[in-house]
């Protein structure tokens, strides 16, 4: 398969993006952010986010920028994705309330969508409801 301009730029977007979020948090486990006094600390925290945001927006610009089957498609995953990610988080929290299961950080929230939406990627190749 031929990889039209959209995708290509997407890729791009993609590498950029998640290359920021691998550094930010391969300097959070080099200890950048143990001095938690530090006034730079939010900022550093908050600062992992902005790859966060920037991924999602570089997958709304595929969408508007790609034909209208990829477009319908990519919504569709995007869709399912998200509320199989909210099922599992809303569940999880539940059971950190009423059967003290250990706490796991939200921020594991956008890792677990990506690697949902990875898995629906193969079921879902049409845009057909």
């Amino acid at each position: 398969m031929a990889w039209d301009i959209a995708h290509r730029r997407y890729l791009f977007r993609t590498l950029a993006f998640m290359a920021g979020y691998v550094a930010i948090n391969m300097a959070a486990i080099r200890g950048a952010f143990d001095d938690r006094t530090a006034p730079g600390s939010y900022a550093l925290g908050l600062a992992v986010a902005a790859p966060v945001a920037g991924q999602i927006w570089a997958t709304l610009a595929l969408m508007r920028d790609a034909d209208e089957f990829v477009r319908a498609v990519t919504a569709k995953r995007f869709i399912i994705a998200s509320g199989l990610t909210m099922a599992v988080a809303s569940a999880w929290g539940f059971l950190e309330l009423y059967a003290h299961a250990m706490h796991i950080s939200a921020a594991m929230v956008y890792p677990l969508f990506w690697g949902i939406y990875g898995l629906v990627t193969p079921f879902v190749r049409t845009a057909r409801v």
